[in-house]
């Protein structure tokens, strides 16, 4: 039940981002259902990869790279989905931010 209502929430999210910056665009409800479901997936399975081949370039930038990775994790699902869109890498990078900061709300609630 939890992982569902992260999941409503995470879509909810991700139309509040919408609202709060033009960069980003979502269709409906439930282009923002499939939009947080790949989002979420590219974040479990393509974002540890990433991070592990990219350490050095993290150490170097004392972490600030990481932000970089969620952008393009947010980008990549905008590229993959027809109701999703992301104008470019800097709308990706903000999006991404507010996403992270709304996912972790969503997490201290559902928690």
């Amino acid at each position: 039940m939890k992982l569902i209502l992260k999941w409503v929430l995470s879509a909810a999210a991700l139309l509040l981002v919408a609202y709060l910056y033009p960069g980003v665009q979502v269709a409906s409800f439930g282009a923002a259902l499939i939009a947080a479901l790949v989002i979420g997936l590219l974040n479990m399975l393509v974002r540890p990869v990433l991070v592990v081949l990219t350490i050095p370039i993290t150490i170097l930038t004392l972490g600030l790279f990481l932000f970089v990775i969620n952008a393009l994790m947010f980008w990549s699902a905008s590229g993959i989905l027809a109701g999703f869109h992301v104008s470019g890498f800097v709308a990706a990078l903000i999006g991404s931010l507010i996403y992270s900061l709304l996912g972790v709300g969503i997490d201290a609630v559902v928690s």
